[in-house]
C-alpha cells in the first residue's frame, strides 16, 4: 500500500503528463521547499517529555505560506510534507494567493489536559518564531485535526508577545475565534464548501446522467464519516439547504445507520449527553466504523483522515460521488479503481478548499484591520429600502413587514463570507470541469483539478523569469 506522500505523488506525475511543461520546472513545483523538524521539551505533570513536531513549506512561489497545523500521535514527517503539498495546489485551484504549507505535532489531543495542550502549543510557535516560520508575511497556519479556534488564540498570543507592536500580528495566524480577531463563518467553511462544491457538482445533468443520477440534491442519500467540525457542518448543511438524506454516520466510537433518514443537530444532543453517536432511537448500530464506507449511498464524504479507502476496500464502495473531505481519503491506486467502475470523485484539494478561502478572507481583513460589511451594510439597506419604498408608490401596493425585511436587509459579514466562498468554489469547479472537457484523455476530476492547479503555478515562476 502506499503512503499517503507515494500517493501525492503518483497523482502528481499522472497530471503532469498532459501539461507539456518543462520537466525542470514540474520538478521545481513538486518539490518541498523547506523542512523544519524539531524536538522540544515541555513540563507535563512531574516529567518532562520531549514532542515532535514539524513545519513544512511546500512553495513559495507565493507568500505567505499556508496551511493548518494538526495535533496527532501518526503525525510524521512524509504524511506533514503531503499535506503541505496538497495546499499548494488547493491554493491555486481556487486563486488564493498563498503557497502551501502545514505543520503537525506528534501528540494525541485525548490524552493531555486544556493546560498541557496550552504548554504545547505555545512552545510549538515559539520554535517556528525563532526560526522565521511564522509571520503574516511568512507563514500563516491554521486549525487542521486535533486543533481549533482554541489553540489558534493561544499561537496568536503566543506570537504578539513574542513581536509586540507589529501592527499585523494578528494576521499570522487563522482560523481564530471571533472575539480575538476571526471572522465570521470559519469554523463553518470546509463543511459549506463541501456542500457548495457538491451542489455544483451535481447541478450539471449530462454528468449526473453518466453516474444514473438526476440533477440537484434534494432527496440524496449521503454517508458521512467523521463527525467532527468538517463532517459535522457539511451533513448539517446537506440536511437543512441541500434537502438531502443523511443515512450514515461513523465516528471515533462507531458508525449508525438509519435508511430513512438521520437528524444531524439531534444526533449532536444524544452524543453531548451520552458521550457517543452509538444506539441513537431510530438508528441501527453497525458492527465496524468502517462500514460507512461501504454502504449504498449517492453521496459519500470521507470527512476523517488520509487512507480511509484503499485497494483492499475500495470494491466494497458502493456510493456514486465520493467527496473527499479529508486530506487524502482514497489512495491513487483506490481512485484508479474506483473511477474506472464509474464513481465520481470529487477531490480533496478541491472539495475542501473551503477552510483556506475563508482563512484567506479572514487574513484580508487582519491586514485591511476592518470588519466586512461595516461600512457598506447601512448604504445597501437603506437604498434597498428607498427601492421598495419607489415600488409601493408605483403600483400603489403594500409588502409585508417580513417581506420589507427580507429585501431591504444590508449583508452582514457572514453574508459576505458565504458569498464569496459560494462564488469560489463555482467558479473553481468550473474550471476543473472545463479542463477535464478540454483533455479528452483526461478521465478523472482528481487529474484535472491537478492540471488547473499546475498550469496556475507554473504561470507564477515563468512570470518570475526563472524558467524560459
Amino acid at each position: 500500500m502506499s503512503n499517503f506522500l507515494e500517493s501525492v505523488s503518483k497523482n502528481f506525475d499522472k497530471a503532469a503528463a498532459h501539461t507539456g511543461l518543462p520537466e525542470g520546472l514540474l520538478n521545481q513545483i513538486k518539490a518541498c521547499n523547506s523542512v523544519y523538524q524539531m524536538n522540544f521539551p515541555v513540563k507535563i505533570g512531574n516529567e518532562y517529555r520531549v514532542i515532535e513536531a514539524y513545519r513544512v513549506q511546500h512553495s513559495q512561489h507565493r507568500l505567505p505560506t499556508k496551511g493548518g497545523i494538526r495535533f496527532s500521535q501518526k503525525v510524521n514527517q512524509d504524511e506533514v510534507m503531503a499535506l503541505a503539498t496538497l495546499m499548494t495546489y488547493k491554493c491555486a485551484i481556487v486563486d488564493v494567493p498563498f503557497g502551501g504549507a502545514k505543520g503537525g505535532v506528534k501528540i494525541s489531543p485525548r490524552e493531555h489536559t486544556p493546560a498541557q495542550l496550552q504548554k504545547i502549543t505555545r512552545r510549538y510557535t515559539a520554535e517556528l518564531i525563532r526560526k522565521n516560520f511564522i509571520g503574516p508575511g511568512i507563514d500563516v497556519p491554521a486549525p487542521d485535526y486535533g486543533t481549533g479556534a482554541r489553540e489558534m488564540a493561544w499561537i496568536l498570543d503566543t506570537y504578539m508577545q513574542f513581536k509586540g507592536g507589529e501592527i499585523d500580528a494578528a494576521g499570522c495566524v487563522t482560523g481564530k475565534p471571533v472575539t480575538q480577531h476571526g471572522i465570521r463563518g470559519r469554523a463553518e467553511a470546509t463543511g459549506r464548501g463541501v456542500f457548495y462544491g457538491v451542489r455544483e457538482a451535481v447541478s450539471h445533468k449530462d454528468d449526473m446522467k453518466k453516474l444514473g443520477l438526476t440533477p440537484g440534491l434534494a432527496g440524496k442519500t449521503v454517508a458521512v464519516q467523521g463527525l467532527g467540525n468538517v463532517g459535522y457542518h457539511a451533513a448539517q448543511i446537506f440536511q437543512n439547504e441541500g434537502d438531502s438524506k443523511i443515512i450514515c454516520i461513523a465516528e471515533y466510537e462507531g458508525a449508525i445507520y438509519n435508511e430513512d433518514g438521520i437528524d444531524v443537530d439531534e444526533i449532536m444532543k444524544h452524543r453531548k449527553k451520552t458521550g457517543s453517536i452509538m444506539d441513537f432511537p431510530g438508528a441501527k448500530n453497525m458492527d465496524q466504523r468502517k462500514q460507512v464506507l461501504e454502504v449504498e449511498c449517492d453521496i459519500l464524504i470521507p470527512a476523517a483522515l488520509e487512507n480511509q479507502i484503499r485497494m483492499d476496500n475500495a470494491a466494497n464502495v458502493k456510493a456514486k460521488i465520493i467527496a473527499e473531505a479529508a486530506n487524502g481519503p482514497v489512495t491513487a491506486d483506490a481512485a484508479e479503481y474506483l473511477t474506472n467502475k464509474g464513481v465520481m470523485i470529487i477531490p480533496d484539494m478541491y472539495i475542501n478548499a473551503g477552510g483556506v478561502t475563508v482563512s484567506y478572507f479572514e487574513w484580508l481583513k487582519n491586514l485591511s484591520h476592518m470588519r466586512f460589511g461595516r461600512m457598506e451594510k447601512r448604504f445597501n439597506q437603506n437604498t434597498y429600502s428607498n427601492l421598495v419604498g419607489l415600488v409601493e408608490r408605483l403600483t400603489g401596493k403594500t409588502i409585508g413587514v417580513k417581506e420589507r425585511d427580507l429585501l431591504t436587509r444590508g449583508a452582514d459579514e457572514i453574508d459576505l463570507v458565504r458569498s464569496g466562498l459560494e462564488e469560489t468554489m463555482i467558479t473553481a469547479y468550473n474550471e476543473i470541469r472545463e479542463v477535464k472537457k478540454r483533455k479528452k484523455a483526461v478521465e478523472d476530476l482528481r487529474t484535472a483539478a491537478f492540471i488547473s492547479a499546475l498550469n496556475k503555478i507554473s504561470s507564477d515562476y515563468l512570470a518570475l523569469g526563472i524558467f524560459p
